[in-house]
């Protein structure tokens, strides 16, 4: 799936808003690994990061051929700082409408509107690709998150008190949210 845009941030900045590339492996694998160490809020610790720059090319070969998942990178004078993408739920009848969201942002660059560009973004590209609904799991108390994804038409349907177990904080609460497509 092809996208490129560019959208202007609140700063009066323009970010592009396009597909990562095989060429931008070595980028995109330092700002996974950046990001997941600024903040307890997403999946994983940068040491837990289980490709590597041979798996991460594969990683976005895949992403390029596929008509039904994407993955996209926020870029500001030449440089990745934010990535997010769209997976299938699953290719079985019962959930093959289904997508899920992922999202990270450098920290240096919160409150800029590069996340709401990145969202929107992968939800034009999830209606595109025909799904039915979008999903993601936000930190309850990842306030911030959860305001954007409200505003953009996500709503809560449940949520695991236990979801993740945080090396810092112990359990922290995922709220499960969804966006209808259709």
């Amino acid at each position: 799936m092809k996208y490129k845009k560019m959208v202007e941030l609140k700063n009066n900045l323009i970010c592009h808003i396009r597909n990562v590339e095989y060429s931008d492996a070595k980028a995109v694998y330092d700002i996974f690994n950046l990001t997941h160490g600024q903040t307890d809020f997403l999946l994983t610790y940068p040491e837990e990061n289980s490709f590597n720059l041979e798996k991460e090319r594969q990683f976005l070969i895949e992403k390029e051929n596929s008509s039904k998942e994407v993955e996209l990178c926020a870029v500001l004078d030449g440089r990745i700082v934010g990535t997010a993408g769209i997976e299938a739920v699953g290719k079985k009848y019962k959930v093959k409408h289904r997508a899920e969201l992922g999202i990270s942002v450098e920290k240096d660059y919160w409150s800029w509107g590069i996340g709401r560009a990145l969202v929107t973004s992968c939800i034009e590209c999830a209606k595109s690709a025909g799904y039915a609904q979008l999903e993601l799991n936000v930190v309850s108390e990842n306030h911030n998150a959860i305001a954007l994804y409200e505003s953009v038409g996500f709503s809560e349907y449940g949520r695991n008190p236990k979801g993740f177990c945080s090396r810092n904080v112990g359990w922290q609460e995922l709220i499960l949210m969804r966006v209808e497509l259709v």
